[in-house]
C-alpha cells in the first residue's frame, strides 16, 4: 500500500471515530434532561424510549403522528379524527412540547394547487387539537405540498400515503 491510500484510509477512521461519541453531549443527551424532555433514557434517534408515555417516539409509535387524507379532500376522516383525539389528550397531558404540522399531497397535480391543499390539510388538524384544548400558540403550520413524498410511484397505494398531515414534536415553547 503506498502512503496515499493508507492516508485516506486513516483519515476515514478518524472521521468515522469522531461520529461514535454517545456522550458528547454530557450524560443524558442533548441539553438539559435531554432531547425526551423529562431526562432518562435517549436512543440513538434523539426521540426518546418508546415504552415512555412522555416521550416523541412514544406519541409517533403509539398515539399517532399522522392521518391520512381522500383524494383533492382536506376533511377530516373518522379515522383522523380518533388519531386527533389521541394527540390532542397527549399535547394536554405533554404541556412542555409543541408542534410543526406539516400539511402533505400526491405528486398528481400542479406544485401550487398541492401547496394549497396542504396547507387546508394542516389547517383542519390544526383547528381540531384547538377544538380539544390544545392551545393554539403551541402549533404552527407548513404545507410541503408534493415536495415531501414518503413513496414515490405511480400507484394509488404510493399516493394515499403521502396524502397526509403529520404532527412533528419539538420540546420548548416556540414553534
Amino acid at each position: 500500500m503506498t502512503i496515499a491510500p493508507k492516508a485516506l484510509l486513516l483519515l476515514a477512521a478518524l472521521t468515522l471515530a469522531a461520529c461514535q461519541n454517545p456522550d458528547r453531549y454530557g450524560a443524558g443527551g442533548a441539553g438539559a434532561g435531554g432531547a425526551g424532555g423529562a431526562g432518562g433514557y435517549i436512543d440513538s434517534t434523539g426521540l426518546g424510549d418508546p415504552s415512555d408515555p412522555r416521550s416523541i417516539a412514544y406519541f409517533n409509535q403509539t398515539v399517532g403522528d399522522r392521518v391520512l387524507f381522500a383524494v383533492d379532500q382536506s376533511t377530516l376522516t373518522a379515522e383522523a379524527r380518533s388519531v386527533l383525539a389521541g394527540q390532542a389528550g397527549w399535547l394536554n397531558q405533554n404541556p412542555g412540547y409543541t408542534v410543526l404540522i406539516e400539511g402533505h399531497a400526491d405528486e398528481q397535480g400542479t406544485r401550487d394547487y398541492n401547496l394549497s391543499l396542504g396547507a387546508r390539510r394542516a389547517a383542519a388538524v390544526q383547528q381540531f387539537l384547538v377544538s380539544q384544548g390544545v392551545a393554539g400558540n403551541r402549533m404552527k403550520t407548513i404545507s410541503y405540498g408534493k415536495e415531501r413524498p414518503i413513496e414515490v410511484c405511480s400507484e394509488e397505494a404510493c399516493y394515499a400515503k403521502n396524502r397526509r398531515a403529520v404532527s412533528v414534536l419539538a420540546v420548548g415553547a416556540g414553534v
